[in-house]
């Protein structure tokens, strides 16, 4: 079982940005940009081209859906999106607020934001959402 189904059963805690049935998304706690939120199917595939085609497809949908909320409560010029797939065997992308690309460098150390600002970003996205 990886984190992320340990995340979805909610065994371990998360900023929860949006669900629904099939995916969840949810704040890097280590991001590389403030507002980098991971978008993950419920099912536990460990590569993003062996998922079947409507959950891939509905994956994108969902990840599509979120851009905007993202973008509106982190001002920045682009969400980057990114699918790595080698740090957790579960599918996932990342999504970036983008100023610059250094943005999306996963090689640079990474961000510790506390658990309040964790929690007042994830709540800007929520809200975002729902405009």
């Amino acid at each position: 079982m990886t984190i992320f189904t340990k995340i979805i059963k909610g065994e371990i805690p998360c900023h929860k940005v949006a669900e629904d049935d099939k995916f969840l998304a949810f704040l890097d706690i280590n991001p590389v940009a403030i507002g980098h939120t991971l978008v993950i199917p419920k099912v536990e595939v460990d590569y993003l081209f062996n998922l079947d085609d409507d959950t891939y497809t509905d994956l994108m949908l969902f990840a599509k859906r979120l851009a905007p909320a993202i973008a509106h409560a982190v001002p920045c010029l682009r969400i980057g999106v990114a699918v790595i797939g080698l740090e957790v065997p579960h599918t996932h992308i990342h999504l970036v607020p983008l100023n610059t690309m250094q943005d999306i460098n996963f090689s640079k150390p990474k961000l510790t934001p506390t658990l309040e600002e964790l929690k007042q970003v994830a709540e800007n996205i929520k809200k975002a959402l729902v405009k």
